[in-house]
């Protein structure tokens, strides 16, 4: 499959909606970092939801909250984070009641996981043992989930896993020092699927390579998702990225989404100033050249949040009201945008919006 064709085949899935129906779902997470007073809120009663075969992106600045979000909703958040309000449910099969995770028993979250719910964690390197043959460190898991197994059989589904992501099988006894940055991604893509999880997290799995190795592996998981039907969050910093890969995109900023919707409107009719300010960072690839513009500034510091809309010190549109009122995520005064959610007063009226947030 080519990149181009799978941006095809997301633009379609995007225009048609959700994929199919939620399978995990998010609902006023609330984390804080430290105690007391001087706590830090990184996520302030966030609400998002994952639908099956869909794949979610999520986007913003370092220190938005993106990975707090997936650790906390997965319960992998370290200590000093706190987790301090809100669910998370998970859907099992059709018929079957919702799980919560944040109070699901330890033994069968621990079982759970890595069947259910899987994570490739950022920096593939820092993630795999150094010492043990990635074949090892992928059976590992597969005998804590399938002790009937047998070691044959652990061995062929390693090789069989690998094969999946595009690495030939005899690498099952290389070390991970032995693999190039691309081919550690691989695997650690091939060890969470090792036993067909029905969710798996993708924490910037293309951080640190380079431009031809970041469509490969993003080609791989859209191949790979259309032949195993499993649902996706990928997280990422550029949003650029994502318009290859989502079916929709969540904007983060200050622990909030601000804005979320189909990932082909987004990318040519963004409706927070923050999402603009976003694309803008990175040049375009086709057109005209551009002066990029970014976003002025520096993310607010989490222990002393701005009043009203915490990004109106960068705004560039802001208003009067934008600092002392908080706006709330909702629909756009565009019609024909239901699927849109924005959290920016400039929405409230359809003639208050200027020409950069006003492309139709």
């Amino acid at each position: 499959m080519t990149l181009s064709s799978a941006r095809g085949s997301v633009l379609a899935a995007s225009a048609e909606g959700p994929r199919g129906r939620p399978i995990l779902e998010i609902r006023d997470l609330v984390v804080d970092y430290g105690y007391g007073d001087d706590r830090a809120h990184a996520l302030r009663g966030v609400n998002l939801t994952l639908h099956e075969g869909e794949v979610l992106g999520l986007a913003g600045e370092s220190g938005c909250g993106k990975s707090t979000l997936v650790y906390a909703a997965t319960r992998l958040l370290a200590p000093p984070g706190l987790i301090s309000g809100g669910e998370v449910l998970y859907y099992p099969e059709q018929g079957q009641k919702p799980i919560d995770i944040l109070r699901q028993p330890d033994e069968e979250l621990r079982a759970a996981r890595w069947q259910d719910t899987a994570i490739v964690f950022q920096g593939a390197m820092n993630s795999l043992n150094p010492v043990f043959r990635i074949g090892r460190q992928i059976t590992d898991a597969i005998a804590a989930h399938r002790p009937e197994w047998s070691r044959a059989q652990r061995d062929d589904r390693a090789r069989e896993l690998l094969s999946m992501v595009g690495i030939a099988p005899d690498r099952v006894s290389s070390y991970p020092h032995q693999l190039s940055g691309g081919m550690r991604q691989r695997v650690m893509i091939a060890m969470a699927l090792a036993l067909e999880p029905r969710v798996l997290i993708m924490d910037e799995p293309t951080t640190a390579l380079d431009v031809v190795m970041q469509r490969q592996i993003v080609e791989q998981i859209v191949e790979l998702r259309d032949r195993m039907g499993f649902s996706v969050i990928f997280i990422t910093h550029d949003v650029s990225l994502l318009i290859e890969v989502a079916d929709r995109i969540a904007i983060m900023y200050a622990g909030e989404i601000v804005e979320h919707g189909p990932a082909h409107r987004m990318y040519r009719e963004p409706r927070h100033p923050y999402t603009l300010g976003l694309l803008n960072s990175f040049p375009p690839l086709h057109g005209p050249r551009q002066e990029l513009v970014g976003i002025p500034g520096s993310p607010p510091d989490l222990q002393a949040l701005p009043t009203g809309c915490t990004f109106h010190p960068r705004c560039p549109f802001a208003m009067e009201r934008c600092v002392t009122d908080v706006p709330v995520l909702g629909p756009t005064a565009i019609p024909g945008e239901a699927a849109r959610r924005v959290a920016c007063w400039l929405n409230e009226d359809e003639s208050l919006l200027p020409a950069p947030l006003h492309q139709t």
